[in-house]
């Protein structure tokens, strides 16, 4: 099992749709997500820098980074540009952050 964190922004104003959208997560994306071995996702807000700091438990090699040609992820990329930062192909700005200490 793999750990995998990354960082991303929401744009300032924005953290009650964010959640909206995420508490009301698409059940095809939900599926995809849990069939390419992602178990658990978390993401978290910094608010005083609207930051977003994602989790994810992964069981393969692969995470939802990885499945940005899928058609489910593209739709739900160009559904949440309008809130986050993102890159020209909508797809959010994500800096993977390195794991310095684990406790089990």
């Amino acid at each position: 099992m793999q750990r995998l964190a990354f960082k991303m922004k929401i744009k300032e104003g924005h953290k009650e749709a964010y959640k909206k959208r995420h508490d009301e997560l698409w059940p095809e994306l939900k599926t995809l997500l849990k069939e390419n071995g992602i178990s658990e996702y978390s993401i978290f807000l910094d608010e005083e820098t609207n930051t977003l700091f994602a989790f994810q438990k992964i069981s393969g090699n692969s995470s939802s980074q990885e499945l940005s040609n899928h058609p489910i992820v593209q739709k739900w990329w160009r559904f949440m540009a309008d809130i986050m930062e993102v890159n020209p192909d909508f797809s959010p700005i994500s800096i993977p952050l390195e794991e310095l200490f684990f406790m089990e």
